[in-house]
Protein backbone atom coordinates (compact mmCIF):
# COMPACT_ATOMS: atom_id res chain seq x y z
CA UNK A 1 0.00 0.00 0.00
CA UNK A 2 1.14 3.55 -0.73
CA UNK A 3 1.38 5.30 2.65
CA UNK A 4 1.10 8.83 1.28
CA UNK A 5 -1.85 7.90 -0.94
CA UNK A 6 -3.61 6.20 1.97
CA UNK A 7 -3.01 9.22 4.21
CA UNK A 8 -4.47 11.60 1.63
CA UNK A 9 -7.56 9.45 1.18
CA UNK A 10 -8.10 8.72 4.87
CA UNK A 11 -7.78 12.39 5.82
CA UNK A 12 -9.66 13.64 2.72
CA UNK A 13 -6.65 15.79 1.91
CA UNK A 14 -8.11 16.93 -1.43
CA UNK A 15 -10.37 19.45 0.32
CA UNK A 16 -7.51 21.09 2.25
CA UNK A 17 -7.80 24.32 0.16
CA UNK A 18 -10.97 25.27 2.05
CA UNK A 19 -8.76 25.72 5.13
CA UNK A 20 -5.63 27.11 3.49
CA UNK A 21 -7.46 29.83 1.54
CA UNK A 22 -8.73 31.65 4.67
CA UNK A 23 -5.25 31.44 6.23
CA UNK A 24 -3.84 33.12 3.11
CA UNK A 25 -6.58 35.75 3.27
CA UNK A 26 -5.76 36.69 6.86
CA UNK A 27 -2.05 37.05 6.09
CA UNK A 28 -2.68 38.96 2.86
CA UNK A 29 -5.10 41.25 4.65
CA UNK A 30 -2.29 42.10 7.08
CA UNK A 31 0.01 42.68 4.11
CA UNK A 32 -2.38 45.03 2.30
CA UNK A 33 -3.69 46.94 5.33
CA UNK A 34 -0.59 47.04 7.53
CA UNK A 35 2.28 46.32 5.14
CA UNK A 36 3.58 43.44 7.29
CA UNK A 37 4.38 39.83 6.37
CA UNK A 38 6.43 37.29 8.35
CA UNK A 39 7.07 34.29 6.06
CA UNK A 40 8.09 31.66 8.61
CA UNK A 41 5.18 32.54 10.93
CA UNK A 42 2.88 32.22 7.92
CA UNK A 43 4.27 28.78 7.01
CA UNK A 44 3.83 27.58 10.59
CA UNK A 45 0.26 28.90 10.58
CA UNK A 46 -0.42 26.92 7.41
CA UNK A 47 0.97 23.75 8.97
CA UNK A 48 -1.05 24.14 12.15
CA UNK A 49 -4.28 25.00 10.35
CA UNK A 50 -3.90 22.18 7.83
CA UNK A 51 -3.25 19.68 10.64
CA UNK A 52 -6.33 20.87 12.52
CA UNK A 53 -8.48 20.56 9.41
CA UNK A 54 -7.32 17.03 8.61
CA UNK A 55 -7.85 16.06 12.26
CA UNK A 56 -11.39 17.41 11.97
CA UNK A 57 -12.03 15.32 8.84
CA UNK A 58 -10.77 12.15 10.47
CA UNK A 59 -12.42 12.61 13.86
CA UNK A 60 -15.68 13.27 12.02
CA UNK A 61 -15.29 9.98 10.16
CA UNK A 62 -14.39 8.18 13.37
CA UNK A 63 -17.49 9.25 15.29
CA UNK A 64 -19.83 8.89 12.31
CA UNK A 65 -18.52 5.33 12.01
CA UNK A 66 -19.08 4.66 15.71
CA UNK A 67 -22.60 6.12 15.58
CA UNK A 68 -23.53 3.97 12.59
CA UNK A 69 -24.19 6.93 10.29
CA UNK A 70 -21.53 5.86 7.80
CA UNK A 71 -22.76 2.26 7.63
CA UNK A 72 -26.34 3.40 7.06
CA UNK A 73 -25.17 5.75 4.31
CA UNK A 74 -23.61 2.78 2.50
CA UNK A 75 -26.68 0.58 3.01
CA UNK A 76 -29.37 3.14 2.11
CA UNK A 77 -30.29 2.88 -1.57
CA UNK A 78 -30.62 6.58 -2.39
CA UNK A 79 -27.79 7.82 -0.18
CA UNK A 80 -24.26 8.71 -1.25
CA UNK A 81 -21.60 8.20 1.39
CA UNK A 82 -19.11 11.08 1.82
CA UNK A 83 -16.74 9.50 4.33
CA UNK A 84 -13.24 8.36 3.41
CA UNK A 85 -14.25 4.69 3.46
CA UNK A 86 -11.22 3.64 5.50
CA UNK A 87 -13.29 2.66 8.54
CA UNK A 88 -16.63 1.76 6.98
CA UNK A 89 -14.78 -0.17 4.25
CA UNK A 90 -12.46 -1.95 6.68
CA UNK A 91 -9.30 -0.55 5.06
CA UNK A 92 -7.85 0.65 8.38
CA UNK A 93 -8.41 -0.43 11.97
CA UNK A 94 -10.26 1.94 14.27
CA UNK A 95 -7.22 2.14 16.54
CA UNK A 96 -4.79 3.04 13.74
CA UNK A 97 -7.25 5.58 12.34
CA UNK A 98 -7.67 7.24 15.75
CA UNK A 99 -3.90 7.33 16.32
CA UNK A 100 -3.35 9.10 13.01
CA UNK A 101 -6.13 11.59 13.77
CA UNK A 102 -4.72 12.46 17.21
CA UNK A 103 -1.21 12.76 15.76
CA UNK A 104 -2.54 15.48 13.47
CA UNK A 105 -4.17 17.15 16.46
CA UNK A 106 -0.84 17.08 18.30
CA UNK A 107 0.92 18.70 15.35
CA UNK A 108 -1.71 21.43 15.27
CA UNK A 109 -1.35 22.15 18.99
CA UNK A 110 2.46 22.15 18.74
CA UNK A 111 2.26 24.70 15.94
CA UNK A 112 -0.06 26.81 18.08
CA UNK A 113 2.30 26.70 21.06
CA UNK A 114 5.28 27.82 18.96
CA UNK A 115 3.27 30.60 17.33
CA UNK A 116 2.01 31.80 20.71
CA UNK A 117 5.61 32.29 21.87
CA UNK A 118 6.21 34.76 19.05
CA UNK A 119 2.80 36.30 18.40
CA UNK A 120 0.98 36.13 21.74
CA UNK A 121 -1.09 33.81 23.91
CA UNK A 122 -4.29 34.55 21.97
CA UNK A 123 -3.01 32.11 19.32
CA UNK A 124 -3.66 29.29 21.78
CA UNK A 125 -7.23 30.50 22.27
CA UNK A 126 -7.77 30.07 18.52
CA UNK A 127 -6.09 26.64 18.57
CA UNK A 128 -8.04 25.30 21.55
CA UNK A 129 -11.36 26.69 20.34
CA UNK A 130 -10.80 25.18 16.89
CA UNK A 131 -9.91 21.81 18.44
CA UNK A 132 -13.02 21.78 20.63
CA UNK A 133 -15.27 22.64 17.70
CA UNK A 134 -13.68 19.95 15.52
CA UNK A 135 -14.01 17.24 18.17
CA UNK A 136 -17.43 17.94 19.62
CA UNK A 137 -19.04 18.49 16.23
CA UNK A 138 -19.77 14.73 16.23
CA UNK A 139 -18.31 13.41 19.50
CA UNK A 140 -20.44 12.75 22.61
CA UNK A 141 -21.67 14.10 24.88
CA UNK A 142 -22.23 17.36 22.95
CA UNK A 143 -22.44 16.27 19.28
CA UNK A 144 -23.79 19.65 18.26
CA UNK A 145 -23.56 18.69 14.57
CA UNK A 146 -26.33 16.14 15.22
CA UNK A 147 -28.76 18.52 16.93
CA UNK A 148 -30.30 20.25 13.93
CA UNK A 149 -30.44 23.73 15.47
CA UNK A 150 -27.92 25.37 13.13
CA UNK A 151 -25.04 24.82 15.57
CA UNK A 152 -23.12 22.87 12.95
CA UNK A 153 -23.42 25.64 10.38
CA UNK A 154 -22.21 28.25 12.88
CA UNK A 155 -19.30 25.97 13.77
CA UNK A 156 -18.29 25.63 10.10
CA UNK A 157 -18.45 29.40 9.61
CA UNK A 158 -16.17 29.85 12.62
CA UNK A 159 -13.80 27.01 11.72
CA UNK A 160 -13.39 27.77 8.02
CA UNK A 161 -13.90 31.51 8.09
CA UNK A 162 -13.60 33.65 11.18
CA UNK A 163 -11.01 31.66 13.17
CA UNK A 164 -8.42 30.98 10.40
CA UNK A 165 -8.66 34.48 8.88
CA UNK A 166 -8.62 36.30 12.21
CA UNK A 167 -5.97 33.94 13.61
CA UNK A 168 -3.69 34.31 10.60
CA UNK A 169 -4.07 38.09 10.74
CA UNK A 170 -3.27 38.06 14.46
CA UNK A 171 -0.12 35.97 13.94
CA UNK A 172 1.16 38.55 11.45
CA UNK A 173 0.19 41.73 13.32
CA UNK A 174 -0.17 40.78 16.99
CA UNK A 175 -3.62 42.39 17.03
CA UNK A 176 -7.26 41.58 16.26
CA UNK A 177 -9.50 43.61 13.98
CA UNK A 178 -13.10 43.75 12.82
CA UNK A 179 -11.79 44.13 9.27
CA UNK A 180 -10.25 40.65 9.35
CA UNK A 181 -13.45 39.18 10.78
CA UNK A 182 -15.50 40.78 8.00
CA UNK A 183 -13.00 39.63 5.36
CA UNK A 184 -13.62 36.06 6.51
CA UNK A 185 -17.33 36.08 5.73
CA UNK A 186 -17.43 35.45 1.94
CA UNK A 187 -15.24 32.32 1.96
CA UNK A 188 -16.51 31.27 5.39
CA UNK A 189 -20.10 31.32 4.19
CA UNK A 190 -19.21 29.57 0.93
CA UNK A 191 -17.52 26.76 2.85
CA UNK A 192 -20.54 26.62 5.16
CA UNK A 193 -22.64 26.28 2.00
CA UNK A 194 -20.40 23.44 0.80
CA UNK A 195 -20.72 21.51 4.05
CA UNK A 196 -24.45 22.21 4.21
CA UNK A 197 -24.98 20.92 0.66
CA UNK A 198 -23.14 17.69 1.35
CA UNK A 199 -25.93 16.69 3.78
CA UNK A 200 -28.32 16.37 0.81
CA UNK A 201 -26.30 13.36 -0.39
CA UNK A 202 -27.23 11.16 2.57
CA UNK A 203 -29.91 12.89 4.60
CA UNK A 204 -32.19 9.82 4.60
CA UNK A 205 -29.43 7.73 6.19
CA UNK A 206 -28.65 10.56 8.64
CA UNK A 207 -32.30 10.54 9.69
CA UNK A 208 -32.17 6.81 10.44
CA UNK A 209 -28.96 7.24 12.43
CA UNK A 210 -30.41 10.07 14.50
CA UNK A 211 -28.09 12.64 12.91
CA UNK A 212 -30.44 15.60 12.84
CA UNK A 213 -28.85 17.94 10.33
CA UNK A 214 -30.91 20.90 9.17
CA UNK A 215 -31.73 18.98 5.98
CA UNK A 216 -33.26 16.22 8.14
CA UNK A 217 -35.10 18.65 10.43
CA UNK A 218 -36.39 21.02 7.73
CA UNK A 219 -36.86 18.59 4.88
CA UNK A 220 -35.38 18.80 1.40
CA UNK A 221 -37.44 21.70 0.01
CA UNK A 222 -36.90 24.17 2.89
CA UNK A 223 -33.24 23.20 3.20
CA UNK A 224 -32.72 23.88 -0.50
CA UNK A 225 -34.16 27.38 -0.09
CA UNK A 226 -31.77 28.01 2.80
CA UNK A 227 -28.88 26.77 0.65
CA UNK A 228 -29.69 29.39 -1.99
CA UNK A 229 -29.95 32.06 0.72
CA UNK A 230 -26.43 31.18 1.92
CA UNK A 231 -25.13 31.64 -1.63
CA UNK A 232 -26.53 35.18 -1.91
CA UNK A 233 -25.37 36.06 1.60
CA UNK A 234 -21.79 34.99 0.87
CA UNK A 235 -21.49 37.12 -2.25
CA UNK A 236 -23.33 39.97 -0.55
CA UNK A 237 -20.52 40.10 2.00
CA UNK A 238 -17.99 40.15 -0.83
CA UNK A 239 -19.69 43.24 -2.24
CA UNK A 240 -19.71 44.83 1.22
CA UNK A 241 -15.97 44.17 1.64
CA UNK A 242 -15.29 45.88 -1.69
CA UNK A 243 -17.58 48.85 -1.01
CA UNK A 244 -15.93 49.70 2.32
CA UNK A 245 -12.42 49.15 0.94
CA UNK A 246 -11.34 45.96 2.68
CA UNK A 247 -10.57 44.49 -0.73
CA UNK A 248 -9.94 46.46 -3.96
CA UNK A 249 -12.92 46.88 -6.27
CA UNK A 250 -11.42 44.50 -8.82
CA UNK A 251 -11.87 41.72 -6.26
CA UNK A 252 -15.51 41.82 -7.38
CA UNK A 253 -14.40 39.67 -10.31
CA UNK A 254 -14.98 36.88 -7.80
CA UNK A 255 -18.73 37.42 -8.28
CA UNK A 256 -18.34 35.49 -11.54
CA UNK A 257 -17.60 32.35 -9.54
CA UNK A 258 -21.24 32.30 -8.42
CA UNK A 259 -22.58 31.75 -11.94
CA UNK A 260 -21.88 27.98 -12.37
CA UNK A 261 -23.28 27.28 -8.91
CA UNK A 262 -26.38 29.41 -9.46
CA UNK A 263 -27.12 27.59 -12.72
CA UNK A 264 -27.13 24.21 -10.95
CA UNK A 265 -29.82 25.40 -8.53
CA UNK A 266 -31.98 26.07 -11.58
CA UNK A 267 -31.80 22.38 -12.54
CA UNK A 268 -33.06 21.14 -9.17
CA UNK A 269 -36.69 20.54 -8.34
CA UNK A 270 -38.45 20.48 -4.99
CA UNK A 271 -37.46 16.82 -4.54
CA UNK A 272 -34.39 15.24 -6.10
CA UNK A 273 -32.47 11.95 -5.96
CA UNK A 274 -29.20 12.13 -4.03
CA UNK A 275 -27.18 11.88 -7.25
CA UNK A 276 -28.69 15.20 -8.41
CA UNK A 277 -26.80 16.93 -5.62
CA UNK A 278 -23.36 15.75 -6.70
CA UNK A 279 -22.98 18.60 -9.25
CA UNK A 280 -24.12 21.04 -6.55
CA UNK A 281 -21.39 19.74 -4.25
CA UNK A 282 -18.72 20.06 -6.93
CA UNK A 283 -19.81 23.58 -7.88
CA UNK A 284 -19.93 24.62 -4.21
CA UNK A 285 -16.34 23.49 -3.69
CA UNK A 286 -15.18 25.28 -6.84
CA UNK A 287 -16.98 28.49 -5.89
CA UNK A 288 -15.43 28.52 -2.41
CA UNK A 289 -11.89 27.97 -3.70
CA UNK A 290 -12.11 30.19 -6.78
CA UNK A 291 -13.71 33.08 -4.92
CA UNK A 292 -11.00 32.83 -2.27
CA UNK A 293 -8.24 32.70 -4.86
CA UNK A 294 -9.48 35.84 -6.61
CA UNK A 295 -9.74 37.66 -3.27
CA UNK A 296 -6.20 36.51 -2.42
CA UNK A 297 -4.84 37.74 -5.74
CA UNK A 298 -6.56 41.12 -5.33
CA UNK A 299 -5.14 41.61 -1.81
CA UNK A 300 -1.65 40.62 -2.96
CA UNK A 301 -1.66 42.88 -6.02
CA UNK A 302 -3.01 45.84 -4.05
CA UNK A 303 -0.50 45.23 -1.28
CA UNK A 304 2.37 45.25 -3.79
CA UNK A 305 1.04 48.43 -5.40
CA UNK A 306 1.01 50.15 -2.01
CA UNK A 307 4.61 49.23 -1.12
Amino acid sequence: MNTWTDFKKASRFRVIPVMLVPVFLGALGAFMWKGVFHPWLFVLTLIGSASAHLFSNMINDLWDYRSGADSLAQETADAISTNSGYLAGGKMSERAFAQLAWSLFGLGILSGVILSLFSGWIVMVFAILGGLIAYYYVAPPIRFGYRGKGYGEVAILLSFGVLPVLGSYYVQTGSLSWEAALLSMPVGLLTTLLLFNHHFLHWQADKQAGKNTLVVVWGEQRALRFSKWLLFLAYGFLILCAVIGLVPLYALLALLTAIPLYRIYGRLGAHNPSSAYLPLMGASLQASIRCGLIMMAALLVQGLIQL
